[in-house]
C-alpha cells in the first residue's frame, strides 16, 4: 500500500498549491524570491510529499487536500446526509411546457397575448414553489434535533 504522501499528483493539485502560494506572497508571508523558488519546485513535484514540503510551514489553505477529507471521500454518503440532496432544476419540465403555451397563444391570439399569460403562468408556478419551499423549511426545522 502507498503512503498518502507518495501518491502522485496532477495539474490540477500543483495549480491549487500555486494559488495558495500565490495568495500567501499576497499577504506578505512570502517574499518574491521565495515564490519565484517555490513556484518552480511546485511544477518540478511528483508526489504529495514533495508538494507538502513546499508549505509545510505556511497555514492553511495550502492548496493540499487535508488527508482526513482524502480518506472518506470514497466512502458512500449515510443514508441521512443522501436524503437531504437538493435537486437543481424543476421536478417536471416547466420551460418546454410554457414555451409550447407561448406558442399556441402566439399564433391564436396574438404575440403580445401570448407573452403576458406564459409570464402569468409562470409566476403562478413561481409563488406555488416558493410557498412549498417556505413550509417545507419551517418543518425541517421544527423536527431538527435539538443540542
Amino acid at each position: 500500500m502507498v503512503s498518502h504522501d507518495e501518491i502522485r499528483v496532477g495539474d490540477a493539485e500543483r495549480d491549487a498549491v500555486m494559488v495558495a502560494l500565490h495568495d500567501h506572497f499576497a499577504e506578505g508571508r512570502l517574499d518574491r524570491t521565495e515564490l519565484d523558488e517555490r513556484l518552480e519546485s511546485v511544477l518540478a513535484a511528483r508526489t504529495r510529499g514533495d508538494l507538502r514540503a513546499l508549505v509545510r510551514d505556511l497555514p492553511s489553505p495550502t492548496g493540499l487536500p487535508e488527508p482526513a477529507r482524502d480518506r472518506h471521500r470514497h466512502m458512500v454518503p449515510h443514508r441521512r446526509h443522501m436524503a437531504h440532496r437538493h435537486r437543481h432544476g424543476p421536478v417536471f419540465p416547466v420551460f418546454p411546457l410554457l414555451f409550447a403555451a407561448f406558442l399556441v397563444l402566439a399564433f391564436t391570439a396574438g404575440p403580445g397575448t401570448g407573452f403576458l399569460v406564459v409570464l402569468q403562468i409562470a409566476l403562478a408556478v413561481w409563488v406555488v414553489r416558493a410557498v412549498l419551499l417556505a413550509f417545507g423549511i419551517r418543518r425541517a426545522r421544527r423536527h431538527a434535533p435539538g443540542p
